[in-house]
């Protein structure tokens, strides 16, 4: 009950970020966002989990569009909030092209995903103290 609590001003935040400002940098400043907790611990399987479920109980609450971007940053946050840091990961999959972001565990296992997240492959991690960068294939 308590990762809900946190999760309702979380998921306004994340919707208040969203919506303000240049439409174009939507993505970076979610990500910034998203980055917030960079420096705390990592978060257990189970927090992970519990911090995911409480934001998509609440986003149902949101007259917005949400989805999986939205879904990650506000899940970050609240990690955050309990002073943990999410692993998150954004990726691409091929044919068609497609994009989905997601909270991962510490061993890089999606969180509350389908089974075909498996597809996605990550582009995008935080690595490091700096801001998120692109994952590049040697």
């Amino acid at each position: 009950m308590r990762w809900r609590v946190v999760a309702v001003p979380v998921v306004l935040a994340t919707a208040t970020t969203w919506a303000v400002g240049r439409r174009r940098n939507r993505f970076a400043r979610l990500v910034r966002l998203a980055c917030s907790g960079r420096g705390l611990p990592p978060a257990t399987a189970s927090q992970a989990r519990y911090a995911v479920r409480a934001v998509r109980w609440a986003a149902q609450l949101q007259p917005m569009r949400w989805a999986c971007l939205e879904d990650f940053t506000a899940a970050a946050l609240v990690l955050a909030v309990a002073r943990r840091r999410a692993e998150w990961r954004h990726g691409v999959a091929l044919d068609p092209v497609r994009l989905h972001a997601w909270i991962a565990d510490a061993d890089g296992a999606p969180v509350e995903e389908p089974a075909d997240t498996a597809l996605y492959h990550p582009t995008c991690t935080p690595d490091g103290p700096g801001p998120a960068r692109a994952t590049r294939e040697v």
